[in-house]
């Protein structure tokens, strides 16, 4: 009996091994495929979108060179392919779109790509420092605000965070701006580097950068620490309360042993999610942060885009902005289905 079941049960262990890795193929699959049909809804609803707002890319043409005479509108329409039927220039756009070309900027007649790729990095310098700070100090103050629940700590790091997540991004840099530029001269009002470089090679000229930096980090930062905070205290508070914690305690170790060993990793797992939801999202969010301070990112080319209206440019910065939002939420789904077994095994 023992030598007919043992075979059975290998050949039911490895049809489930199998099983396990055609479900979880089957499963990035799915998640790729319903991210691709999602940008691809993003870019059609875009070319719509953008056409429905006020404003006429020919005429802020025609303002930047003065005056034009009916022949050199024409001629304007006729080299934008304005003066096609909607249809056709949409059909035009998912064409080049398919061929991996984003068109022609309209404002800077440049490759909407090159534009993209030039202000790409620095968004992602702004939104990846404030990100890595915003985590620390979330993951920091939620964990001990939830291990001395009900104290003043508790109380005080709660509410500060709450406060700062209710203001507009927009009015606390302008603050920011007030105080520690205007009013203490102790940061730069505007820009990423200073007008005519600096001397002393690339060091002086990274801590330029990075002295630029400081103001548009630290208010995303402040914007955006609160969610970690609140979910790693929410999520360290139902944790507290587990057998195993009780039974580190019996075995005598220090109370900081047992939160930093035992219940803030396992209270990791819903922050994670948080984590990379939230790139994709203050990638896309960084416009207002970019404007006050005038960071040349892509938030301040979608927002100077917007004033023309530049279609070209608004469709393709729309296409990249989505496109890191759906990336970083595959990337959670993924992620978490791999650290939780939970989820693994539904």
């Amino acid at each position: 009996m023992p030598a007919t079941t043992e075979p059975a049960a290998e050949a039911f262990g490895g049809r489930r091994a199998r099983g396990g890795g055609q479900s979880t193929v089957r499963y990035l699959a799915t998640k790729l495929g319903g991210g691709a049909i999602s940008l691809a809804l993003v870019a059609v609803l875009g070319f719509f979108l953008f056409r429905a707002m006020p404003g006429n890319p020919v005429r802020s043409v025609i303002e930047g060179r003065g005056s034009a005479s009916y022949e050199e509108i024409k001629r304007i329409k006729a080299e934008w392919k304005m003066d096609e039927p909607l249809w056709t220039q949409f059909v035009d756009y998912m064409g080049d779109l398919l061929r991996g070309d984003l068109g022609t900027s309209i404002k800077y007649r440049a490759p909407v790509a090159e534009l993209i790729g030039e202000r790409f990095w620095w968004t992602i310098l702004l939104t990846g420092t404030a990100l890595l700070l915003a985590v620390a100090l979330g993951l920091l103050l939620g964990s001990r605000a939830a291990w001395r629940h009900g104290s003043r700590f508790d109380r005080w790091s709660t509410g500060t965070a709450l406060v700062l997540w209710s203001v507009p991004t927009f009015w606390l840099g302008l603050i920011m701006l007030v105080v520690f530029s205007v009013g203490l001269d102790l940061f730069p009002t505007a820009g990423m580097t200073t007008p005519g470089g600096v001397s002393g090679g690339w060091f002086a000229e990274l801590l330029d950068v990075l002295h630029h930096l400081a103001l548009p980090a630290i208010t995303m930062t402040a914007v955006i620490y609160a969610q970690y905070l609140m979910v790693m205290r929410s999520s360290l508070l139902e944790e507290m309360n587990a057998d195993y914690l009780t039974t580190a305690r019996a075995k005598g170790l220090r109370d900081n042993l047992v939160r930093r060993r035992h219940a803030v990793p396992n209270a990791l797992l819903p922050t994670i999610t948080i984590i990379f939801l939230h790139m994709g999202l203050v990638v896309s969010g960084a416009v207002t942060v970019e404007k006050v301070f005038s960071w040349q990112g892509l938030g301040l080319l979608t927002y100077e885009a917007i004033g023309v209206p530049d279609y070209p440019l608004l469709q393709g910065t729309l296409i990249v902005l989505a496109a890191a939002v759906i990336v970083m939420n595959l990337l959670a789904d993924v992620i978490y289905r791999f650290v939780d077994p939970r989820v693994r095994s539904a």
